[in-house]
């Protein structure tokens, strides 16, 4: 915080991780939108979006969002629009993004989330009013189903109930080892397949493991049910079911990231694993290795903001 009285600047900084899903089914019935989602299960990243943001009281009102990306930013802008309310100042965010958008690592819920709670800090506004509407935001705006709930908390991760707290229920497990991360193609907008009745009904019949995986939250059973679920949904392009069958064959679990043209992988233990990432340098294939977030969104200081992924 800098300078005195009305011109008072107030800054803070968030981190949110990203996200993989690895197997999901959507909740959008309930009457509260607070109560919408999904169920499903994922992985939370080390790697994700850092906020930045400055409020300096004063006449007039500003909001300015700006990223290292170059792309439209519509749900972290409506969450910082909401935050502010009728307060009069100006605002300034600068999201950093440490993994790409658009390829189904939770980007949007990530960046709306970091934006939610640095706005929150600097407009004194409650950490649970920020989540609700960064929930809102990400839901509404087409970036997701569940995602900001989900990252609420680090490692494995169940939705076993759709929605944010209190209305929903997220289960969190650590997660062992090591996540390799990989893009094959362009981005794959969520709102786009979302929208397909056809696709959405695919989901629903796809998603029978869930129920198992909710009950006793496993690594191995999360594994089991990611895999079925990327080959009975059949989303991915050849391209992108080439590399997860090439990396299964050589003994890593891999499924699709939800929505994305893209992968995530458990390598096998030693010489196996490094055999894989030895076969992807010889590939044109954008990856990284990136391990668990322990602990979700958060207001960070200093450099604890995540890891950055190339």
């Amino acid at each position: 915080m800098t300078g005195s009285g009305r011109r008072t600047v107030r800054t803070a900084r968030a981190f949110a991780p990203g996200h993989v899903t690895g197997v999901f089914a959507p909740g959008t019935s309930g009457r509260d939108p607070r109560g919408r989602g999904s169920v499903g299960a994922g992985i939370v990243l080390d790697a994700g979006v850092t906020a930045n943001a400055a409020w300096r009281p004063g006449p007039g009102r500003r909001i300015r969002v700006s990223a290292d990306v170059a792309l439209p930013l519509p749900i972290s802008e409506e969450v910082a629009r909401r935050l502010v309310g009728p307060a009069s100042g100006t605002l300034d965010v600068r999201l950093v993004h440490a993994l790409p958008v658009g390829q189904g690592f939770g980007s949007s819920a990530a960046g709306a989330t970091a934006t939610a709670l640095a706005v929150a800090r600097v407009i004194g506004r409650p950490r649970a009013r920020a989540i609700e509407v960064a929930h809102l935001a990400d839901l509404f705006g087409g970036g997701g189903l569940g995602g900001v709930a989900a990252i609420l908390g680090g490692g494995l991760e169940v939705r076993v109930r759709p929605g944010i707290p209190p209305f929903g229920a997220v289960v969190h497990r650590p997660y062992p080892g090591r996540i390799l991360v990989g893009v094959v193609g362009g981005p794959m907008p969520t709102s786009a397949v979302l929208r397909s009745a056809r696709t959405l009904d695919r989901i629903a019949s796809a998603a029978d493991r869930l129920g198992r995986l909710g009950r006793t939250p496993d690594v191995g059973r999360f594994w089991d049910a990611s895999e079925a679920f990327t080959d009975r949904i059949g989303l991915a392009p050849r391209a992108l079911t080439d590399v997860v069958r090439a990396l299964r064959r050589r003994g890593a679990r891999a499924a699709q990231a939800m929505f994305g043209r893209s992968f995530f992988a458990a390598l096998p233990p030693a010489g196996r694993g490094e055999a894989i990432l030895r076969w992807m340098a010889r590939r044109p294939l954008h990856g990284a290795e990136l391990g668990a977030d322990p602990r979700g969104a958060r207001l960070v200081t200093g450099s604890g903001a995540g890891r950055s992924a190339p």
